[in-house]
């Protein structure tokens, strides 16, 4: 008995230091933080009623209840501005907002009695709560997420624009798309609104509860998508490829993820914010962009690139003599790659021009890759050529091309010996010594390079 009791506890001390080690070595995740501004009218309109109560009552009420079920969210971190409260109309007081609780943990109990002792009094600066509503944030990074929710029943009663000023720190990072909740609402202010965020209109009294839920779930909840990379029979077979999600408005890098296949062999899934809209790089060669990609929240999403791609593969004899030599691929005249010899390199499907870097340079057009063949290139193998000048002076190497001379490469002025690789072919040296002032003096000298071997040429 004694020994199974000892063999029972060595297995379990086993099982922890297994489970220790593991945690020490796992990397952290950093969870992200939201934070969430309630940016609450208070302006003399919400004395009105709506239904069966004042609306101010009916909106406290409802947003007191959201304040209760966030105080338990981690990673939640709330603040509260009012406008409208401080000074009545008339005269119209439109500097009439302030940040009433700003954001720190266990501040739920603070926004609830703040909300229970507003009276409604003044206007509606919309656009300049917003515009306050920039320093409320504390300090942004990469791990927060900063979101805005306004409960309001009117629209902008002062000078102020909005929408320009929404945009404007959207654009900047300050904040995600906001959230606008209109009540009570006499006249359908939607045009008024969507410019500003996402503007959703309570028209009864029991749907308010369901749209605060609605915001909130939005605002707290990632929505799954997946990203399929179709191969050219028309699969999402194409993988192990970097992503990079900008944020549309901002221009930042929100995600970047490098696309992989599950365990189930499809797409992996991905996890992203509903309340951005997102423009999206796949990182193949050359790249493939698509702007304006809308996440719809609680539905999974899948988003598909054509992006056969295949391989290209320049080969060259195994020799020195090719150290530092690199290929351009280009693409509609633009460079996309370079690549050295013997490396295989990842291409979208299509044709595409290279130009091998040797003396003198190859061009080799519309070389075709095919999905997941490779396609080989091979490099004559050089040789060498070493040119021997009488003194310093001008001297320019040409090959024969037919009955032309194509131009290759000058030999600096103050290098009497000069050791070059060559691509096999005939060539032409001209040379002029630096204080000759007759062209007559030029002197000039034709050769020919053979693969693997080197010669010798003096001027």
């Amino acid at each position: 008995m004694k020994f199974y009791l000892k063999f029972i506890l060595i297995g379990l001390i086993g099982l922890l230091c297994t489970k220790q080690n593991y945690a020490q070595h796992r990397s952290p995740q950093k969870q992200e933080k939201t934070r969430i501004l309630f940016i609450f009218d208070a302006s003399q309109s919400m004395n009105g009623y709506w239904e069966e109560s004042k609306k101010i009552n009916i909106a406290r009420k409802f947003l007191i209840r959201m304040i209760d079920s966030l105080e338990t969210q981690q990673n939640v971190e709330m603040a509260l501005r009012v406008y409208g409260h401080q000074s009545v109309v008339p005269p119209q007081d439109c500097s009439d907002t302030r940040l009433e609780v700003p954001f720190k943990a266990g501040n739920a109990g603070e926004i609830r009695q703040t909300l229970r002792y507003i009276t409604p009094k003044g206007t509606t600066p919309i656009a300049h709560s917003l515009e306050l509503a920039a320093k409320d944030f504390p300090e942004i990074n990469n791990q927060t997420r900063n979101v805005i929710i306004l409960i309001t029943d009117g629209v902008e009663a002062c000078d102020g624009d909005p929408c320009a000023v929404s945009l404007g720190l959207q654009k900047k990072g300050i904040f995600l798309k906001p959230f606008i909740i209109g009540i009570g609402l006499d006249v359908n202010f939607k045009n008024s609104f969507e410019c500003i965020g996402n503007y959703l209109e309570v028209k009864k009294e029991e749907k308010f509860g369901g749209t605060l839920e609605y915001v909130i779930s939005q605002v707290l909840n990632k929505t799954s998508a997946q990203i399929n990379l179709i191969d050219a029979n028309g699969s999402p077979t194409e993988s192990d490829v970097p992503m990079t999600f900008y944020n549309t408005t901002s221009g930042k890098v929100r995600y970047q993820f490098m696309h992989t296949m599950n365990a189930k062999g499809n797409p992996d899934t991905l996890y992203l914010d509903p309340l951005l809209t997102y423009n999206i790089t796949i990182h193949t060669i050359p790249e493939l962009h698509r702007d304006s990609v809308i996440i719809n929240g609680g539905k999974h999403t899948a988003i598909g690139f054509d992006a056969a791609q295949g391989m290209l593969k320049i080969s060259s004899p195994r020799t020195t003599l090719y150290k530092n030599l690199q290929i351009l691929i280009k693409k509609n005249q633009k460079t996309i790659n370079i690549q050295t010899p013997n490396q295989v390199g990842k291409y979208l499907c299509g044709k595409y021009n290279l130009e091998i870097l040797t003396l003198p340079r190859i061009s080799i057009p519309n070389v075709e890759i095919n999905q997941s063949k490779t396609t080989s290139i091979a490099i004559p193998q050089p040789g060498l050529a070493t040119i021997f000048k009488p003194t310093v002076g001008p001297c320019t190497l040409f090959v024969q091309k037919d009955d032309k001379l194509e131009w290759v490469y000058n030999i600096p002025e103050k290098n009497i010996r000069e050791t070059l690789t060559l691509q096999p072919g005939t060539y032409h040296l001209i040379f002029r010594n630096k204080n000759a002032y007759l062209s007559q003096s030029s002197r000039k000298a034709s050769f020919v390079i053979t693969s693997g071997k080197s010669i010798p040429v003096r001027l």
